[in-house]
C-alpha cells in the first residue's frame, strides 16, 4: 500500500496514459504528504451519540485483484463541516467483516489505509492474508476515508489533451483548477483529523468500546492522529511504515530513495550469482542517471498492460519513478539490477519504460488525487524547509524532482486547517508494536525510532531486505496476531523476525539461479 507515498510526467508519458494524466504529479504527493498551513482547532468529538448503522451483506474488493472477500457494508452520513452540522452531508462507506468465531473478542481491528487516497475497502483484499489469525477472533472493520474510494471521492477527470505536467507547468495548476471546479465537495475538508473524528464516529455507530488500530504507510498517521484525539477508544495500535507526526515529510525522500537503491545494489554485490551476473552494477546506475539527466532517450515498446505500441521519452523523471516504486517490495527490487544493466550496459531502456509504466499505473488506479493534495497540502508543506529539503536531494539519483511539483499542486489546492499541536509527536502508554523494512525507500527504520521516543509502551521490528509495508512477510502476521490477542509487547516471540529473508535476484529472465543444497 504505497504511499507513498513522485515527480513530473514527460508529455510523450502523458499522451500515451491519457486514462490517468496525472502519474509523475502525484506520484511525488501520493509518497510524501506536503501541504500547506493553516492551522485550526481540533474538530469537534462527536457530541451526541452517532446514529446506528445499517449493514447488509455485500462483497469487496479491487479492480485487478480477483479475489473477493464477504463482509456486512453500510454507511454512515456526517457533515463535511463539522462545525456546519446542517451544511452539506457526505456518506462515508463502511464494511463490517464478523470475526470467525462465534464468541469473538469485543475489540476489533480497524484498518487504516495507505496513499493518502487509498480506500480500505478496496485494498483491504491484498493484504487481508496477513490477518486470518487475528480475524479468528476479532471482526475487521474498513471505513474509506472521506475523500476515497466510496466516501465521496474527490477524484479527477481523465484529461484527454496530452499536455506536460511537469511540476513547474502551468498547465497543470489548469488542470488542477479544473479538477476543483468539477468535484462536489469543498476538499478543505477531507484532512486527516477530520478522517479521524469519523472513524470515532464509526465507533459509536457499531457499538464497539475500544478498539484495535491498524495503519500503513500513510495510515500510520491516521492512526497516530486517532491516538491522539481519542486515547480512550484505542486498546491496541500496529503501525507499519511508520510516519512520525513531528517529521515534514519530503525533505528526506530523495536521501531515503538512495539509501533504499544503495542497499539493493550493494546486496547484489555480495550476492554470488547477482556479483558474477553484474559485476560492475553500482557504476552502472551511477552512469545510466548521469547520462539520462543529459538527454532523455526516445523508446517504442508494446504497452506491459494494453498490448498497445507505445512511445515515450524515458527520462530521469521517469527512471526516478520507476527505481523508487520498485524498490517498495523485494519481488521487484529483485529485477532492478538486470533491469539497469540492460539499461545501462546493453541501452536496452525498454523493461525499465516498462516497468515505469506498470507501477505508475498500478499506483494511480488506487489514489484519490484530490485527497492526496489536500493532505498533502495541508499537514506538511507548511512545515518543509524547503532549500534544505532541495539541498537533502544533491548527489542522489532522485534529486529535488518532487519539491517543484509539491510547490505547484500546493499553489492551486484549497488548504485545510489543522490544530495547532497537530505536529508535535504524539505521546501515549497505549500498547504500539512498530514494524519497519530495512529496505524501505520511503518510511525507513528511523522514522519509527523517532515516533517511539514518546511511546513508551513500544516495541520496534525490522524486517531484514525487506522495503515497505511488511505485515504479511515472514512471520510478522504470527507476531502480530500474538501482539493484538495479548494487548501487550511484552513476552512476544520475535526471533523469528531475523530470519525473514529478500527474493534472490533474478540474473536473467529465466529467474533467480536455484538454490544448492547446502548453500
Amino acid at each position: 500500500m504505497p504511499d507513498i507515498h513522485p515527480i513530473h510526467p514527460s508529455q510523450a508519458a502523458a499522451r500515451n496514459r491519457s486514462a490517468a494524466p496525472w502519474p509523475l504529479l502525484w506520484l511525488v504527493a501520493i509518497l510524501l504528504f506536503l501541504l500547506t498551513g493553516c492551522q485550526g482547532e481540533t474538530p469537534a468529538v462527536v457530541g451526541t451519540p452517532a446514529p446506528a448503522v445499517s449493514l447488509s451483506d455485500c462483497q469487496i474488493g479491487t479492480e485487478g485483484v480477483s479475489l473477493r472477500l464477504s463482509a456486512r457494508c453500510g454507511t454512515l452520513t456526517v457533515p463535511e463541516n463539522p462545525d456546519d452540522p446542517a451544511g452539506r452531508q457526505i456518506d462515508l462507506r463502511l464494511a463490517v467483516i464478523p470475526a470467525v468465531s462465534r464468541s469473538p473478542e469485543p475489540d476489533p481491528l480497524y484498518i487504516l489505509a495507505g496513499g493518502p487516497g487509498q480506500a480500505a475497502t478496496e485494498t483491504y483484499v491484498q493484504i487481508s492474508g496477513a490477518f486470518q489469525r487475528i480475524h479468528q477472533n476479532r471482526d475487521i472493520v474498513l471505513v474509506d476515508q472521506r475523500g476515497t474510494g466510496g466516501s465521496n471521492p474527490l477524484t479527477c477527470p481523465a484529461s484527454e489533451t496530452g499536455v506536460d505536467y511537469s511540476a513547474d507547468s502551468e498547465d497543470t495548476q489548469r488542470y488542477l483548477q479544473e479538477c476543483l471546479q468539477s468535484l462536489d465537495a469543498d476538499p478543505a475538508f477531507y484532512t486527516t483529523p477530520l478522517f479521524a473524528a469519523d472513524l470515532e464516529r464509526v465507533r459509536q455507530a457499531l457499538g464497539y468500546g475500544k478498539i484495535n488500530l491498524y495503519g500503513v504507510s500513510y495510515g500510520t498517521r491516521s492512526a497516530l492522529t486517532y491516538l491522539k484525539m481519542f486515547p480512550d477508544s484505542v486498546r491496541a495500535v500496529i503501525l507499519d511504515g511508520v510516519v512520525p507526526m513531528q517529521e515534514p515529510l519530503g525533505i528526506d525522500v530523495a536521501r531515503d530513495a538512495q539509501n533504499a537503491i544503495d542497499l539493493i545494489l550493494e546486496r547484489c554485490s555480495t550476492d554470488a550469482a547477482c556479483s558474477q551476473a553484474f559485476p560492475d552494477i553500482q557504476q552502472e546506475f551511477d552512469e545510466l542517471v548521469a547520462a539520462l539527466r543529459e538527454q532523455p532517450v526516445e523508446v517504442s515498446i508494446v504497452h506491459p498492460r494494453s498490448g498497445e505500441p507505445v512511445e515515450l521519452s524515458f527520462s530521469i523523471e521517469q527512471l526516478a519513478v520507476a527505481v523508487r516504486l520498485a524498490s517498495y517490495a523485494p519481488e521487484t527490487a529483485a529485477l532492478l539490477p538486470l533491469l539497469i544493466h540492460k539499461a545501462g550496459a546493453e541501452g536496452d531502456y525498454g523493461l525499465l519504460a516498462a516497468l515505469y509504466l506498470i507501477v505508475t499505473e498500478q499506483l494511480s488506479d488506487t489514489i484519490a488525487l484530490g485527497l492526496n493534495n489536500t493532505v498533502l497540502c495541508s499537514e506538511d508543506m507548511p512545515f518543509m524547509p524547503l532549500e534544505e529539503a532541495r539541498r537533502a536531494g544533491e548527489g542522489t539519483y532522485y534529486g529535488d524532482l518532487q519539491i517543484e511539483a509539491l510547490e505547484t499542486a500546493c499553489s492551486v489546492w484549497p488548504r485545510g486547517s489543522i490544530p495547532a499541536d497537530y505536529k508535535e509527536p504524539v505521546q501515549s502508554s497505549v500498547p504500539v508494536l512498530l514494524l519497519s523494512g530495512e529496505v524501505d525507500p520511503v518510511t525507513p527504520p528511523e522514522n519509527a525510532e523517532l515516533a517511539a521516543q514518546t511511546l513508551p509502551n513500544s516495541l520496534h521490528l525490522v524486517a531484514p531486505g525487506m522495503g515497505h509495508n511488511v505485515i504479511m512477510r515472514g512471520c510478522l502476521p504470527r507476531v502480530a496476531s500474538d501482539f493484538i490477542a495479548s494487548g501487550s509487547v511484552n513476552g512476544l516471540d520475535t526471533d523469528c523476525v531475523n530470519e525473514i529473508v529478500p527474493s534472490p535476484f533474478f540474473v536473467n529472465f529465466s529467474g533467480p539461479l536455484p538454490l544448492i543444497a547446502g548453500e
